[in-house]
């Protein structure tokens, strides 16, 4: 272990570590731009300099390695002066942007300002005008005129994406972030250039004009998007300032998780929110009736459905239902539908997996072939056709068509996308029962006989189990649309009105 003194604090710290992680240790804030934990140190924005004992110059915090008994000075006149110099230089070519910037109120040259400028200027030159609202990509717009040169998503794109669409052309205060000639930015984590650019250089294509970041509230929460069960925060405005898009969640972003997905998270699902707020979403219980849907009471809804489950039990017998679950589920959901199918009605037709048409895109980093965050977790509590002796998806279907089930449960898919229409709608033509879950109209709820409106994943708390094993916890962010439900509440209302509620639902 090495002993380093910052700031009249001595601590302890292991060979390699440098006098920023050391000052981070301790608690003690040293500003930088182009330092990022999760990519290689470059020391070239140089707002990190510091005085150490018997060197000569300031020196980049964040390049500089301990030594023993090295004594560092963080807030000294010297180093101040140094930090407002640099400020003040970064700003030389800045355009006055503030105003109409999507980065305005997290950004680090006005945080940094504040703490470390403050100072007059004293250029009177004007100042090198840049390209500005370049979109370089699907999901990431570029002003170059806002670029301090840091080059994080450069490093991003070699480091991490290992796509190499990013580099900085010419020299001196011509130089400029640019795309290298014919790419674009479209690889599968583009958008955590924009998380890491520390000024309003790089702004998201969605998110851009559409709100200011102190309007918005944040909720940890885990992605549902695949099985990795990215860590991510859930930012959404309660103050609905939304209201002309009809949207309350304004962005996703990636909470840091060294086990998980580390700093990042990829595009598809930090864009795969926009179904929350869709027009699509079901809001009400709805029940077919002469060929079009009306619209029921919750009590009146569930009163129906286990009216009819009763019905087909007594005269069918438990093995003439069947129940599609779901792995966008939640533990909790899932548990509680096992509850009440299989210990309570004795239904052994319980299934969760349904392969795809397509397998899903998979790489080497995060992103999973299988797009559904709690297979593993279904797994784990039986919720397979193999677990009981039942059938699988594909044999409901078959069973249904026979006549052999009278009784389908399915919960948030859109069976459409797995098997034939003909087939679908064959088998669906024979039962007697057909009840829809889930948070928004598809093939298989217009085809229901009784639709209940499921919450989404920022509506409900619960947890994921991801493909690795690991248990990981989601926080409802904003309240159910209309009067759509958690999985766990409408299973507990189903127990209820067939009259043996489990302790824990009652």
């Amino acid at each position: 272990m090495l002993k380093v003194t910052i700031d009249g604090i001595e601590t302890e710290v292991e060979k390699g570590t440098t006098v920023m992680q050391a000052a981070e240790q301790l608690g003690i804030d040293i500003p930088g731009y182009c330092y990022h934990p999760g990519l290689t140190i470059v020391g070239v924005c140089r707002i990190c300099l510091v005085e150490i004992e018997r060197m000569p110059k300031l020196q980049a915090a964040c390049y500089t390695p301990v030594t023993d008994g090295m004594v560092v000075q963080t807030k000294n006149e010297k180093v101040l002066q140094a930090r407002q110099a640099v400020m003040e230089f970064l700003l030389v070519n800045h355009p006055l942007d503030c105003p109409v910037c999507d980065q305005a109120g997290e950004c680090g040259l006005q945080d940094y300002y504040m703490q470390h400028g403050l100072h007059d200027s004293q250029m009177i030159e004007n100042k090198i005008k840049k390209s500005k609202a370049w979109p370089i990509g699907a999901h990431v717009m570029l002003d170059s005129e806002r670029c301090i040169l840091c080059s994080r998503c450069v490093r991003f794109c070699d480091e991490i994406s290992g796509t190499n669409e990013l580099g900085i052309f010419n020299r001196g205060d011509r130089a400029e972030l640019q795309p290298y000639p014919g790419q674009k930015l479209d690889n599968s984590y583009s958008g955590n250039t924009v998380d890491i650019c520390p000024v309003g250089a790089l702004t998201d294509r969605d998110f851009r004009f559409k709100t200011r970041v102190w309007y918005l509230s944040e909720t940890p929460s885990v992605c549902p998007g695949c099985s990795t069960g990215c860590n991510i925060f859930v930012h959404h405005n309660d103050k609905r300032t939304y209201k002309a898009e009809g949207r309350r969640i304004a962005r996703l972003k990636p909470r840091y998780n060294a086990e998980v997905n580390q700093w990042w998270m990829c595009d598809a699902g930090r864009y795969g929110f926009t179904s929350v707020d869709d027009e699509s979403r079901l809001l009400t219980p709805l029940k077919r009736q002469e060929g079009s849907f009306i619209e029921l009471k919750w009590d009146s809804g569930i009163a129906d459905i286990c009216e009819s489950i009763t019905k087909i039990r007594e005269k069918h017998g438990a093995d003439s239902i069947a129940v599609i679950l779901s792995p966008q589920m939640t533990n909790e959901g899932l548990f509680a539908a096992r509850k009440l199918f299989k210990e309570q009605l004795g239904v052994k037709h319980l299934d969760c997996s349904v392969e795809p048409l397509q397998k899903g895109v998979e790489d080497d980093f995060l992103v999973k072939a299988d797009k559904n965050p709690n297979t593993r977790g279904a797994s784990e509590l039986g919720l397979t056709a193999k677990s009981f002796g039942g059938l699988s998806v594909k044999e409901m279907l078959t069973a249904a068509t026979s006549g052999k089930i009278k009784a389908l449960f399915i919960f948030y898919h859109n069976l459409s996308d797995y098997f034939s229409e003909k087939d679908v709608h064959e088998a669906f033509s024979k039962l007697k029962l057909l009840v829809f879950a889930g948070s928004n109209e598809n093939a298989t709820s217009r085809l229901a006989d009784i639709v209940l409106p499921g919450a989404t994943f920022v509506e409900k708390e619960g947890t994921f189990t991801n493909f690795s094993g690991r248990v990981q916890r989601l926080n409802k962010a904003v309240e159910p649309l209309g009067e759509s439900k958690p999985d766990w509440e409408i299973f507990r209302l189903l127990s209820k009105e067939l009259g043996e509620a489990q302790p824990y639902l009652s």
